[in-house]
C-alpha cells in the first residue's frame, strides 16, 4: 500500500512560512528557507531546474521520485497561487482539502472536504506511488487520524522568530522514530517514522 508523508522545509525554531505570508506573498518574509534548492551544483532528476548540494539532491530527489499524488491545505494552496493551476510536483495530482469552494481548480487538481476522503483519493490517484501532503493543517489532520506514515523536515539552519508554524496542536503526542538524519550545507534533513 502506499505510504502517505510530509516533506517540508522548516525553520529551526519551527516555522514553514516567515512573516508576511499569503496569496502574492508567498512565504512572506521566510524565502530563505529554500535557498538550499539552487545553493550546489547538483542537479535535481526530479525538478530540473533545482540545483542542490550532493547530500540534499540524493535525499530530495529520493523522496520526490516517491510522490504519485499531493494532498494539500487551502492555505498552501492560496499562498502558491493555485500552484498555476497544476500540482506542486510535476505529474502528480493535487487534492485540495477544504471545506469551501475553490472556483477555479483544474483538472489536475480535486477539491475533498474530509482528510480521510482526500488521503483515499490520492491513494487510488497515486498508482502505487506514495501520497505527499503540503501543509501544517493538512499534516495535523492526517497525524489526528493515523493516516501517516513519515515526517521528513528539512531542517533550515535559521530563525525565522514569526510567521506560520508547522505543526499545529495535536490531541496527543506522537511519537516518532528516525530513520536517517543527512547534514547538507544550510539544512539537515530528517526522516522520520511515525511509530
Amino acid at each position: 500500500m502506499a505510504k502517505v508523508f510530509s516533506s517540508h522545509a522548516v525553520s529551526v525554531d519551527g516555522y514553514i512560512t516567515g512573516r508576511g505570508a499569503g496569496p502574492g506573498r508567498g512565504l512572506g518574509d521566510g524565502g530563505t528557507l529554500f535557498d538550499w534548492y539552487t545553493d550546489g551544483d547538483t542537479r535535481s532528476r526530479v525538478f530540473d531546474f533545482f540545483t542542490l548540494s550532493e547530500p540534499s539532491a540524493r535525499v530530495f530527489d529520493a523522496f520526490a521520485g516517491r510522490v504519485g499524488a499531493v494532498v494539500a491545505g487551502r492555505n498552501t494552496y492560496e499562498d502558491s497561487e493555485h500552484f498555476g493551476g497544476g500540482s506542486p510536483h510535476p505529474g502528480a495530482p493535487l487534492f485540495l482539502l477544504s471545506h469551501r469552494p475553490a472556483p477555479q481548480l483544474t483538472e489536475r487538481q480535486t477539491l475533498v472536504g474530509d482528510i480521510g476522503d482526500a488521503i483515499a483519493a490520492a491513494r487510488e490517484a497515486a498508482g502505487g506511488k506514495d501520497v505527499g501532503l503540503m501543509g501544517g493543517g493538512v499534516l495535523a489532520s492526517a497525524l489526528e487520524a493515523g493516516l501517516v506514515d513519515e515526517i521528513v523536515l528539512h531542517q533550515v539552519s535559521v530563525l525565522l522568530g514569526g510567521g506560520r508554524p508547522f505543526f499545529r496542536e495535536l490531541p496527543s503526542h506522537v511519537r516518532l522514530n528516525l530513520i536517517e538524519a543527512v547534514p547538507a550545507p544550510g539544512v539537515t534533513h530528517l526522516h522520520y517514522a511515525v511509530a
